[in-house]
């Protein structure tokens, strides 16, 4: 019988080229992941479901649309004045406004209250900048707000990219608006 001749290679070359060939691959999945997820998330924003449109009247009696904010992102925040974390949640809401409204964000608060009283003394109180809408079950439903604060998030394009149940930090809040803003910024005329 013959036998095979046995070639020895030093261990530490063996580790080197192992190692070349695991960074190599470990470089390769990263860059496939990272052009592949580019793709997910444009094909993702397409399939984002329309918000649905709605006429609601302002405290003042005006009646507004979703609809006329189309080309704006859109933060829907229905909330109530007896509603301790929405309370929490409104200081926020103005400064957003404040800093986000000349990049094209509206904030639209959807108060579900009984009664437009505590409504208005609550938003003179706090000098809110941003319209404040007299809610209604239908609408709720239709967005399917089980619980108050409830944040839905909409894009330039009349898309809902995220809705937020119950209270949240402060920077979730903002990661959601900049999302909201971004989606649908390139496609939207300015």
């Amino acid at each position: 019988m013959r036998q095979r001749a046995k070639i020895l290679i030093p261990w530490w070359i063996s580790f080197v080229c192992l190692s070349t060939v695991f960074v190599a691959a470990m470089v390769f999945i990263q860059s496939s992941a990272a052009s592949a997820g580019a793709a997910v998330s444009s094909a993702q924003a397409e399939m984002l479901p329309e918000a649905p449109n709605f006429a609601l009247k302002t405290l003042q009696g005006k009646i507004v649309h979703l609809s006329d904010y189309r080309g704006k992102a859109v933060l829907l925040n229905f909330w109530a004045t007896w509603c301790v974390p929405c309370k929490k949640e409104i200081p926020w809401l103005i400064d957003f406004q404040k800093q986000y409204g000349p990049k094209g964000l509206v904030v639209l608060g959807i108060a579900m209250d009984s009664s437009t009283h505590p409504i208005e003394n609550f938003t003179t109180k706090l000098e809110v900048n941003y319209p404040i809408l007299l809610g209604n079950q239908a609408l709720a439903d239709q967005y399917f707000v089980k619980g108050l604060p409830v944040s839905i998030f909409i894009d330039r394009n009349g898309r809902i990219t995220d809705q937020l149940p119950g209270a949240a930090s402060r920077n979730f809040i903002e990661n959601e608006i900049h999302l909201a803003l971004e989606n649908g910024a390139a496609s939207t005329p300015k």
